[in-house]
C-alpha cells in the first residue's frame, strides 16, 4: 500500500519530462521548415509524418500522390548530420542522440517534381516522438510475451531511466549555463580593470602634458 504513492508520482513525474510534438506546416516547392528540438544524450526519437497537396477545384488538402517524397535531415547540437535521407509521401523517421543539446529536424520536398505541385502549397503533418512514448509497447509485449504487470514495470522502469536522462540533460545545461556566466563575468571585470588603468594612464599624460606647458609658458 506504501508503494502506490511512490508510483503514481513516477507516473506524473514522467509526464513532465516526456516529450510528444505534433503539428502542421505549410511549405512550398524549393521551400525547406527546420525545428529544435532539446534531447538528452542516448534518448531514440520517431517522427511520423504525411503530406497533403491543395486541390483547387475541390478547395481542400487531399493526400499527396505518391511521386512526391520529403527529405529529412538532422544536425546535432555539434552541426553534426546524423540523418540524412529522402522518404515518401508519408513515411517515419528514427534516429537517436549522442550529444545532449538542440537537434534541429528539416524537411523540403524533392523539389525536382515541380508538375506534382503546380506552384500549390504543401501541408505537412508531423508527430515527434521524444524518449520512451517512442516506444510501441503493444508490439515489445506482443514480441517478448510480457504480462500486463510485467509491461507495466517494463513502462516504469523506462520512465524512470528518461527523468534521469532528462535530469541529467538540466544538470549539463546549468552547469554550461554558470561556465557562460562566469565567463562573461570574468570579461566584464578585466574590461572595467583596462578601462581603469586606460584611464589612470591618460591622467597621468594629462598632468605631465599641462605641467610641461605651465613650465614652457614660465608660469611655474
Amino acid at each position: 500500500m506504501v508503494a502506490q504513492p511512490c508510483v503514481l508520482s513516477l507516473f506524473l513525474l514522467s509526464g513532465f519530462y516526456s516529450v510528444v510534438s505534433s503539428l502542421y506546416f505549410h511549405i512550398g516547392e524549393t521551400e525547406k521548415k527546420c525545428f529544435i528540438e532539446e534531447i538528452p544524450d542516448e534518448t531514440m526519437i520517431i517522427g511520423n509524418y504525411r503530406t497533403q497537396l491543395y486541390d483547387k477545384q475541390r478547395q481542400e488538402y487531399l493526400p499527396a500522390m505518391q511521386g512526391l517524397g520529403m527529405f529529412v535531415e538532422v544536425k546535432d547540437p555539434d552541426d553534426k548530420v546524423i540523418l540524412s535521407r529522402q522518404y515518401g509521401s508519408e513515411g517515419r523517421f528514427t534516429f537517436t542522440s549522442h550529444t545532449p543539446g538542440e537537434h534541429q529536424i528539416c524537411l523540403h520536398s524533392n523539389s525536382s517534381k515541380f508538375s506534382l505541385f503546380a506552384g500549390g502549397m504543401l501541408r505537412v503533418h508531423l508527430d515527434i516522438q521524444v524518449g520512451e512514448h517512442a516506444n510501441n509497447y503493444a508490439e515489445i509485449a506482443a514480441k517478448d510475451k510480457l504480462t500486463e504487470l510485467q509491461l507495466r514495470v517494463r513502462q516504469l522502469v523506462e520512465q524512470v531511466d528518461q527523468i534521469q536522462k532528462e535530469q541529467n540533460y538540466q544538470r549539463y545545461r546549468e552547469e554550461r549555463f554558470r561556465q557562460t556566466s562566469e565567463s562573461t563575468n570574468q570579461r566584464v571585470l578585466w574590461w572595467s580593470i583596462v578601462q581603469t588603468l586606460i584611464l589612470v594612464a591618460i591622467g597621468i599624460w594629462q598632468m605631465r602634458h599641462l605641467k610641461s606647458f605651465f613650465e614652457a609658458k614660465k608660469l611655474v
